[in-house]
């Protein structure tokens, strides 16, 4: 028997435009017949960020990603798991066909009964019969095309340590700089921020503090 496998597969890669990467990873994927699910990016001052994830065809999983390596500078992470849903997807099968036989014995008692009151609670099992069934058939449909549809993540960033795994060599003496001159300026702004907030406020706290320099001032006298 086939074995029902639902496919995921997440890349971490260092690229040098992440506009750019994602489009021609969008562009890629549709080309092999798969799809965008969504697509994010983010352009802060540092280092800019994105991630995109789209579904393509089982059968077309390793051509993807031969071609979505090559948007990139270099792959630094990748994840490839496989979910195995052949075991729910054959309880489905069989809770698919008991429904069904209720079912053809309910129109069979349908067919019989002659009481208003037992055609109406026959008519409702029925219902609610026929609702489990199309419930089971969509719990199947969806494990079949997830099955067909490998889904594939990817992470973009200009700066590796951007990037959600971890490195091998954690510690490199440029990415400590690089990290310390962020640190830097990330105070400068701060500092910059509060004098700016300061000067606002000035017309409030500057009466105030004259007010209180004056009175110390006579006091003093």
């Amino acid at each position: 028997q086939d074995r029902l496998v639902i496919r995921e597969t997440t890349l971490s890669m260092v690229v040098k435009d992440v506009a750019e990467s994602i489009k021609i990873i969008q562009d890629s994927a549709e080309k092999s017949g798969g799809f965008l699910i969504n697509s994010h990016l983010a352009k802060p001052q540092e280092s800019g960020s994105g991630l995109i994830s789209i579904r393509v065809p089982e059968t077309k999983l390793t051509e993807a990603l031969v071609e979505f390596r090559q948007a990139g500078l270099r792959v630094v992470d990748e994840y490839i798991s496989g979910n195995d849903v052949t075991d729910q997807y054959v309880d489905l099968e069989a809770r698919l066909a008991t429904l069904n036989k209720t079912k053809t014995k309910f129109e069979e008692i349908l067919d019989r009964a002659t009481q208003v009151q037992d055609l109406l609670t026959v008519q409702r099992e029925l219902v609610n019969l026929q609702q489990q069934i199309d419930s089971v058939k969509g719990q199947q449909q969806y494990l079949s095309q997830s099955a067909k549809l490998s889904k594939i993540t990817v992470y973009l960033s200009t700066d590796e340590f951007s990037l959600p795994y971890s490195p091998a060599d954690p510690w490199r003496p440029n990415v400590v700089f690089k990290l310390a001159v962020r640190s830097l300026v990330s105070a400068l702004r701060g500092i910059g921020t509060a004098a700016i907030w300061i000067g606002v406020y000035s017309p409030i706290w500057a009466p105030i503090l004259a007010v209180i320099w004056i009175v110390k001032k006579r006091s003093a006298n």
